[in-house]
């Protein structure tokens, strides 16, 4: 169950309370007068964190691995060869191309 905080606008005095979520902010009463007249208030959530699970903690694993195998990509050789890009084909290759293959052995003898 989550604890809120309210203020008693009887009082002027603030508490804290364990309810149900479905649990009517105008049926709590205060604990120091008694009184009928709380306001819940916007109060900040914590949580607690036990052992090494953080949110997050999987995307900054992640990233970690990813620094230590950049790292080692550093460390490699430089590439030798550069990449081209292949020429692009002339109409005269392709149909160079095309009338000696595929031609089922016409005008071969």
């Amino acid at each position: 169950m989550p604890m809120y905080e309210y203020r008693c606008e009887g009082c002027g005095e603030g508490f804290e309370i364990v309810q149900p979520m479905s649990a009517r902010s105008e049926d709590t009463a205060c604990p120091h007068c008694q009184a009928k007249k709380a306001v819940r208030l916007l109060s900040a959530f914590a949580s607690k964190i036990v052992g090494t699970h953080k949110t997050g903690f999987k995307e900054m694993k992640a990233y970690d691995m990813l620094g230590q195998r950049m790292d080692k990509f550093k460390k490699l050789p430089p590439v030798l060869g550069k990449r081209t890009t292949p020429p692009t084909p002339t109409p005269t290759d392709i149909v160079g191309d095309a009338g000696g293959v595929g031609n089922g052995g016409a005008g071969s003898t």
